[in-house]
């Protein structure tokens, strides 16, 4: 079965993040568990942990089918020392908080060199980065979302994602998210079934589908290549409804938290039914 949601609020708690998801007809979610532009947040409360695990069980999500996203300020490639352990115990603050909620997946943009060390050197980092955080908790599995490459920002070639889960200790709890309009501007091209192909079969050789633990469903503004990050609506965009053809109906895609990030939160309910739409029975 496929599983669409978009990156519901959480305005006014976590507890309301399922209530939000139930009411665009959402079978996953994404939120951000604090505020994702401020290091520090309070702890969740009791009160807020009981009460989004009732509300989860009441709209009828599984944690599994929950993908929460870090801060957008955490850099685990950060150049330096200080920066990185800032990073790392904000990055740890967020497995945990995931934790307290009962969910199992994080999701989180590997990082940036800023040019100021190689790839390389940065895509070790964050992988020790993920080693250390793996090991100071339980449960939840690091997800690396693959991104544009806007700037210098890692993880836009698959290569990237594949040298940080080759340094991660616990192959079990690491794993990958591909966002639709991120993999299509680091010059992937999805805009037709012959496309999908080739794009997913490199992944595969590559990175490996056992290492998908989910998607971001974004139409792209900018062009194939551009290493721009800028989402639109579905059928909007440069890709177009193809490839979220492909991918509803491609049982490697089942089973797994499929999110809308699109730049119009009113067409969520619309599209989460067009997505459904699109499968042939």
């Amino acid at each position: 079965m496929k599983r669409i949601g978009a990156h519901v609020s959480a305005a006014g708690g976590v507890e309301n993040a399922p209530l939000n998801a139930q009411r665009i007809g959402a079978r996953a979610f994404g939120l951000f568990t604090k505020n994702q532009r401020q290091w520090r947040a309070k702890p969740l409360t009791a009160q807020s942990i009981q009460a989004f695990r009732k509300n989860l069980t009441a709209v009828g999500i599984a944690p599994r089918y929950v993908l929460p996203h870090d801060s957008y300020l955490i850099n685990l490639g950060h150049p330096e020392e200080e920066a990185l352990e800032k990073s790392r115990r904000a990055f740890l603050d967020e497995i945990q908080r995931c934790q307290q909620l009962g969910l199992e997946l994080l999701n989180f943009h590997p990082g940036s060199h800023l040019n100021r060390i190689s790839e390389q050197q940065s895509l070790a980092t964050v992988a020790e980065s993920i080693n250390r955080t793996l090991d100071a908790s339980e449960q939840v599995t690091a997800v690396i979302e693959n991104t544009a490459g806007q700037g210098s920002n890692l993880g836009y070639r698959f290569e990237h994602l594949a040298r940080i889960i080759d340094g991660v200790r616990d192959k079990s709890r690491v794993g990958v998210c591909l966002d639709t309009c991120h993999t299509f501007t680091a010059g992937y091209d999805l805009r037709t079934p012959e496309a999908c192909d080739a794009t997913f079969r490199e992944f595969d050789r590559l990175v490996g589908f056992g290492f998908l633990r989910g998607m971001h469903l974004n139409d792209a503004k900018p062009g194939l290549g551009t290493r721009l990050d800028r989402h639109e609506s579905l059928g909007k965009g440069q890709l177009g409804w193809d490839p979220f053809r492909y991918i509803m109906n491609d049982p490697r895609f089942d089973e797994l938290p499929m999110i809308l990030e699109t730049v119009d939160q009113d067409l969520w309910p619309e599209e989460i039914c067009q997505l459904y739409a699109l499968q042939r029975h």
